[in-house]
C-alpha cells in the first residue's frame, strides 16, 4: 500500500462520522497481545495485554459512570506513568468522555489553567499529586470537582473500581469529529493557549507511527516522553494503541542511569525523546553500557543541535532524527525511518513533509512560496493536507494570526528554509528572529555552533538593542561541570562562532546561568530571555 493510500485509509477510520473510539485504540486488537509494558522504578517491569486493558477499562468506565461521567464530560488526570494511566484514559473514551491530561511537573497555578479551561468535573490523582490539587490562592475552591486519588483506602480510584458492576459499558458512538482531548500548548512564546483535538487528529499520529518513526510489529518501542504533553500522549499511548503495536512507559522522570538501564534491559530498537534527553546522555559521565540494539532513534520538541548527532555517532552507532510538530497539528515535518521515505540527513534539517502533509516556506512581504533557500514563514497547505485538523484555539480571535487572509495556509510561526530538495530547515521562532544591520540571523543557527563547544551544555541566544545595528546577539549559556565562567572563555566561545559560523553574526555578550528558563516540558523561553534584556535596557536609561 502507498502511503498515500495508507492516510486515505486512516482518514477515514478516524475520521468517520460514526466511530467507536474505544473498539479502534484497543477492543479490535487481539486480546493476547501486549499493550504495554510498565516499567518501575526499581526497574520492575508488568505487561498489560489489550485483553486485560479491554476488561481493567471496562470497570473503569462503570467506576466513572458512578460519579456521574457521561458522554462530553471532561475528566483529567495528574497521574505519573503506569497501568492506571493508561485504563483511566481508555475508560474516558469508553463513556464518550473527553481526557484532559496535566503533567505532574506542574503547579497549582498551571494545573487551574487547565482545569478552568477545559470545564473538568473530575481529577483522577496519585496520591504524591493529591496536594496540588488543595484550594488556595493559585487553584481557586470549586465545590462540583471531584478528586478521585488513586490507589487503596475508603473513596479512592481502586474502592470505586471494586464496587462497581462487572459488566461491560454499552459501546458509546462520536465522530471524527468530536472531542478526544483539549490540549495547551507549551508556552514557549506566552500563555499557553487551549486547542481542541478531535478524534481525526488520531490518524496523524498513526502515520507519523508508521512513516517517521518507522516503528513496526517487530519493533521493542520506547517514547520517553511524558504523556502529559502532546507528544507523550500520542506517541507513547494513542498511536501504539490505534496501530495495535506494544509500547514501553517508565515511571518516574529522566535519570540516565534508568534511560541506559532501560534501553538494555528492553533491547529497545525504536526509541525517540526531547533533543534534552539526548543531551543529558552526551554530557554525563555514565558510559555507554555494553547490549545496546537500537536500531532507530528519532527526536522532537525542540530543534536538534548538531553536536548530538556527533556524539551519536560514536556512542549509538547511529544518527538521531529529527522531527518537527506541535500541538495544533501533530508532526508535519521529519526525516523519515520508514525504508520507502528515508534519505541521507542533512545537518540541521527537520526533514521533508510527512505522508498527508504539505508544506513550504512564504516569503516574508506576501503569501507566496519563497526562493529556496530564502529564510521565510514555515506554512502548512490546508487544502492540501488531508491530515490538518487544526481549526482555531478554544478562545475567539487567538487563532486570526495563524492562517494567511485567503485561508490557504496556516502559518507555524516559526521562521526556516527550504532548499533545492525540499529539505526543511528551521531558524527560529517568527519573534525570535535577530535583524542586525539588515541581516535575518536565526538563533537556532548561532546555538547550534555554540553547543558543539566542549564546555558549552546548553545554550539560547536573542537580540539585544543596539543604537547602529539595530540589535545585536547575545548568548545565554549553561556551562558543563568542570568549567568555569571567565572573561577568557567569552572570548574563545566568540572566536569560536565567529570561525566557524560568521564573522559578523557572533554574540556580543555571553551571560553564563546554571540554567536556562524552560517550560515544564523543557523546551527553552526564549521570550523570558528577552523580556530579561528589556529590563535591563530599561534600567540601563
Amino acid at each position: 500500500m502507498s502511503a498515500a493510500d495508507r492516510v486515505a485509509e486512516l482518514t477515514a477510520e478516524f475520521g468517520a462520522p460514526v466511530l467507536d473510539v474505544a473498539w479502534l485504540l484497543c477492543d479490535r486488537h487481539p486480546a493476547d497481545r501486549v499493550a504495554f509494558t510498565v516499567v518501575d522504578g526499581a526497574g520492575e517491569a508488568s505487561t498489560l495485554s489489550y485483553g486485560e486493558l479491554a476488561a481493567r477499562s471496562h470497570r473503569y468506565a462503570r467506576a466513572l459512570q458512578g460519579l456521574g461521567v457521561g458522554p462530553g464530560d471532561r475528566v483529567a488526570t495528574l497521574m505519573g506513568k503506569s497501568t492506571d494511566l493508561v485504563t483511566v484514559i481508555l475508560a474516558i473514551w469508553r463513556l464518550g468522555a473527553v481526557y484532559v491530561p496535566l503533567f505532574t511537573a506542574f503547579a497549582p497555578q498551571a494545573i487551574a489553567l487547565r482545569l478552568a479551561g477545559s470545564g473538568a468535573r473530575v481529577v483522577v490523582v496519585d496520591p504524591e499529586q493529591r496536594p496540588k490539587l488543595d484550594p488556595g490562592p493559585d487553584l481557586p475552591d470549586d465545590p462540583e470537582r471531584r478528586v478521585v486519588v488513586t490507589g487503596t483506602g475508603a473513596g479512592s480510584l481502586a474502592d470505586l473500581v471494586a464496587a462497581a458492576s462487572p459488566e461491560p459499558v454499552p459501546a458509546v458512538h462520536t465522530s471524527g469529529d468530536g472531542p478526544l482531548v483539549p490540549m495547551f500548548t507549551s508556552g514557549t512564546t506566552g500563555k499557553p493557549k487551549g486547542v481542541i483535538h478531535p478524534v481525526a487528529y488520531i490518524a496523524g499520529w498513526q502515520i507519523y507511527l508508521e512513516y517517521a518513526l518507522g516503528v513496526t510489529p517487530e519493533s521493542s518501542y520506547w517514547c520517553a516522553a511524558d504523556p502529559g504533553w502532546a507528544y507523550g500522549l500520542y506517541a507513547a499511548i494513542v498511536a501504539p494503541l490505534a496501530a495495535g503495536l506494544p509500547s514501553l512507559l517508565l515511571a518516574g522522570g529522566f535519570s540516565v542511569e534508568t534511560t541506559w538501564r532501560t534501553l538494555v534491559a528492553h533491547s529497545v530498537t525504536d526509541f525517540t525523546a526531547a533533543p534534552t534527553v539526548y543531551r543529558g546522555l552526551r554530557s554525563s559521565s555514565v558510559p555507554v553500557p555494553p547490549g545496546l540494539g537500537l536500531e532507530r532513534a528519532s527526536s522532537a520538541g525542540e530543534p536538534l543541535t548538531p553536536e548530538v548527532n556527533d556524539w551519536a555517532a560514536a556512542a549509538l552507532g547511529l544518527a538521531v532524527h529529527d522531527h518537527f510538530g506541535q500541538t495544533e497539528v501533530g508532526m508535519p515535518l521529519a526525516n523519515h525511518h520508514h525504508p520507502a521515505l528515508a534519505r541521507p540527513l542533512k545537518p540541521g534539517s527537520m526533514g521533508r513533509p510527512v505522508p498527508g502533509w504539505s508544506l513550504t516556506v512564504l516569503a516574508d512581504d506576501r503569501d507566496e512560496p519563497a526562493e529556496p533557500g530564502v529564510l521565510g514563514r514555515v506554512a502548512i497547505d490546508v487544502a492540501g493536507s488531508p491530515l490538518m485538523t487544526f481549526v482555531g484555539y478554544q478562545l475567539p480571535g487567538q487563532s486570526d494570526a495563524k492562517f494567511t487572509a485567503d485561508g490557504r495556509w496556516y502559518l507555524t510561526g516559526d521562521a526556516g528554509r527550504v532548499d533545492a530538495d525540499g529539505d526543511f530547515f528551521f531558524s527560529s521562532r517568527d519573534d525570535d528572529v535577530i535583524i542586525m544591520a539588515g541581516y535575518r540571523i536565526g538563533p537556532f543557527e548561532i546555538e547550534s555552533v555554540l553547543a558543539q563547544h566542549p564546555a558549552v551544555a546548553e545554550c539560547s541566544v536573542v537580540g539585544a538593542p543596539d543604537d547602529v545595528r539595530g540589535e545585536v546577539i547575545e548568548a545565554y549559556v549553561v556551562l558543563r561541570g568542570g568549567n568555569e565562567a571567565s572573561p577568557e572563555l567569552t572570548t574563545e566561545l566568540q572566536h569560536f562562532v565567529k570561525t566557524r559560523y560568521a564573522a559578523h553574526a557572533y554574540p556580543r555578550t555571553i551571560h553564563f546561568l546554571d540554567a536556562l528558563p524552560k517550560t515544564p516540558s523543557g523546551k527553552t523561553q526564549r521570550y523570558l530571555l528577552r523580556r530579561r534584556r528589556a529590563e535591563l535596557t530599561a534600567e540601563a536609561r
